[in-house]
């Protein structure tokens, strides 16, 4: 069982979770599959299939790494900040990014990056790379 102040701080993040998840998941892109609670890899291979049966060629599989911990607090607010209009949620999100870490013992501001492994990770990253989703989709165009 985890701390009470590991369990506080997980109980914050499932809560904020639970509130971004069903305003975004409408919004996200439909060729998007990564860290989402429907779509999973066996929707992304029937949606390749169909891709590959309407003539496309190539298909884009992406594992962009040390990307967690290179996520711009700046931008990832000003994306939320475009739907989530309360600015306690903004804020309480904020101070959640750079609540630092430790490391071997030593305390370290978190300037840019998402914590991993939380339950607020994968929706925060997922809005980040929404922006490359529609990007990716408008040259698809």
């Amino acid at each position: 069982m985890l701390p009470k102040q590991e369990r506080s701080v997980a109980n914050f993040q499932q809560a904020i979770a639970q509130v971004l998840t069903p305003i975004f998941e409408q919004q996200f892109s439909v060729n998007s599959f990564g860290f989402r609670p429907r779509p999973s890899a066996h929707h992304a291979i029937r949606h390749c299939q169909f891709n590959i049966d309407e003539g496309y060629k190539y298909v884009v599989d992406m594992d962009l790494e040390k990307y967690f911990d290179t996520v711009n607090h700046s931008k990832l607010i000003e994306i939320l900040s475009r739907t989530i209009r309360d600015g306690r949620v903004i804020s309480l999100i904020h101070k959640y990014l750079r609540a630092g870490v430790i490391v071997k013992h030593s305390f370290k501001e978190t300037e840019i990056g998402v914590p991993q492994g939380g339950p607020l990770s994968p929706i925060l990253s997922n809005i980040m790379l929404d922006e490359l989703d529609k990007e990716l989709e408008k040259k698809r165009s």
